[in-house]
């Protein structure tokens, strides 16, 4: 099984998994980092993990359309079967969706169904909820809807800063990403064995 991450920014729970990957924890190989913006610091950590990379932007391509064709390319090129969204600040569309129906998942720092799209840390505490949480759910066309692997609450306490509740979400992830991922690859090994 080749797996694929797809990633935009700083690469934090990218690391995670190619180092549970590269100790065996997680099966299969880390195969390819994708990310959208050539410069995020993302790159440089697959760089120093040894993970290959291939970057490149929606606007170098001429729009959405041909940045999906282009990068469904380069994961066939590569042989993946599996992709994990890591961070990857970009709508997923059909050209990617249809290729690999129910073989991507996503980190999400909220308890879904509430808080799906951008942002949700902030809305939660804002709201002042009680807690918040962390979603690891595969894609569907809609937004954040798709089927939920695991979940995890983050409680919101009254001495929180968005900062500390941020800080307490990232851990959370940071725990559960990698465990979620191994149900969803085994989960997908016996299916096709």
């Amino acid at each position: 099984m080749r797996t694929a991450i797809l990633a935009s920014g700083n690469g934090t729970n990218f690391e995670v998994l190619a180092k549970h990957f590269q100790s065996g924890d997680l099966p299969g190989k880390l195969a390819l980092l994708f990310c959208n913006h050539p410069d995020a610091p993302v790159m440089a950590r697959a760089h120093r993990l040894g993970v290959p990379t291939v970057s490149f932007t929606v606007k170098s391509c001429g729009g959405k359309v041909a940045y999906e064709k282009r990068l469904l390319a380069v994961l066939q090129e590569y042989r993946i079967d599996f992709v994990a969204l890591a961070g990857y600040l970009r709508v997923v569309g059909p050209t990617i969706l249809d290729h690999y129906d129910h073989r991507i998942i996503n980190l999400h720092p909220a308890w879904l169904p509430e808080y799906p799209g951008l942002h949700s840390i902030e809305r939660a505490f804002a709201d002042r909820r009680a807690q918040t949480g962390v979603t690891v759910h595969y894609i569907d066309a809609g937004l954040d809807s798709g089927p939920i692997i695991a979940q995890c609450h983050v409680p919101i306490l009254t001495t929180d800063t968005e900062d500390t509740l941020e800080a307490r979400v990232h851990a959370t992830e940071h725990q559960l990403y990698p465990l979620a991922m191994k149900q969803a690859l085994t989960a997908l090994n016996e299916k096709e064995n």
